[in-house]
């Protein structure tokens, strides 16, 4: 235990986040938080009601002190909501964390397997736009367990290493199968999981894993390989054309909905057939088409992204007419360009 922690401890009214950590055990005269932990739904909630308490505390006494778990600058939640909070000034005495203990014990260097560090309980938030080795701290209960386990829907998902109590005497280490993270063992506040290799899931994962097919075909067809932007013209109209088809068999009880996912689905395949070309040439990729659209979007939907939370939701024929006069403006911003 550092010198500074024991100084500030003497010097200034100081508050433990939890009691539920080894190292409490030296602050037997500090009051915890832990009762916030059983009066709140949610643990977002909780962090919230401390940052709430130790700012009146501090406004109130001027300097205290607040001690966590392992280090302040490592997943630790409260410390960011105070560092939002202009009533009060921080100052943070970083320490060792268990990620220090964890690197040690999984053999991993983090930064040569570009390892991303998440919250378990905003893994299901997070797990959408993540991929490669995750090491996820906080999986302190089985819900927060079960909800990782769920949040993943790929056809074989990874062993998890569990980490439990890392640097004590109980210290565990063992591997789960994925199906049987939130049923094979009890978690604890000191409980992370180790995941070598993420996959992809949902539709970033599907989309990513069909460029990925598309530039393969680019390289090894002969037939893929030798088709341009404008050769593939026709193909692409006609599968739009097949959209739409599939579209009106659909309105009128005649077509199938298997019928439109396939047709939509080759569509889809030339429009990324023409970034993979674009990439090959380096004047363009899927990248910047999506970037485009979504950009262009924001800009034609002001009264979503830029929209006064007091005004009125515009009516149908003022959005159309708001629509129609950026786009002109866009035409006419894009032709000035060009001089």
């Amino acid at each position: 235990m550092s010198d500074a922690v024991h100084r500030l401890t003497k010097s200034h009214t100081t508050f433990l986040r939890t009691r539920k950590h080894p190292s409490a055990d030296a602050f037997a005269d500090l009051d915890s938080f832990d009762h916030l932990y059983e009066s709140h739904q949610s643990v977002l909630e909780v962090y919230e009601a401390i940052t709430e308490q130790l700012v009146l505390e501090a406004i109130e006494r001027g300097t205290i002190g607040y001690l966590v778990p392992g280090s302040p600058l490592i997943a630790e939640r409260t410390v960011d909501l105070l560092r939002q909070r202009k009533e009060v000034s921080i100052k943070v005495l970083p320490s060792v964390s268990f990620i220090d203990l964890a690197w040690e014990r999984l053999h991993v260097d983090p930064v040569d397997r570009g390892v991303t560090i998440v919250d378990g309980q905003s893994f299901e938030t997070e797990v959408a736009r993540l991929s490669g080795p995750l090491l996820v701290a906080q999986c302190d209960n089985r819900f927060v367990l079960s909800d990782i386990k769920l949040s993943l829907e790929v056809e074989n998902p990874p062993k998890v290493t569990v980490l439990q109590r890392l640097g004590l005497d109980d210290e565990a280490i063992f591997e789960v199968e994925w199906e049987n993270l939130d049923r094979e063992f009890e978690p604890d506040p000191l409980t992370s999981l180790w995941i070598p290799e993420l996959p992809l899931s949902g539709p970033v994962g599907s989309i990513l894993e069909l460029y990925a097919l598309v530039r393969r075909l680019r390289k090894e067809c002969p037939w893929d390989r030798d088709q341009t932007p404008s050769s593939l013209i026709p193909g692409l109209l006609e599968e739009a054309n097949e959209v739409v088809e599939a579209i009106e068999l659909i309105e009128s009880d005649e077509g199938s909905l298997d019928d439109l996912i396939e047709e939509l689905g080759d569509l889809l395949f030339h429009i990324m057939m023409q970034g993979a070309i674009g990439e090959e040439g380096q004047t363009f990729g899927m990248a910047d088409v999506a970037h485009g659209i979504r950009d262009k979007m924001i800009r034609r939907h002001p009264h979503i992204f830029a929209r006064d939370p007091d005004a009125p939701m515009p009516s149908k024929e003022q959005l159309a007419e708001q629509w129609a006069a950026i786009k002109a403006a866009e035409g006419a911003e894009a032709k000035n360009s060009r001089k």
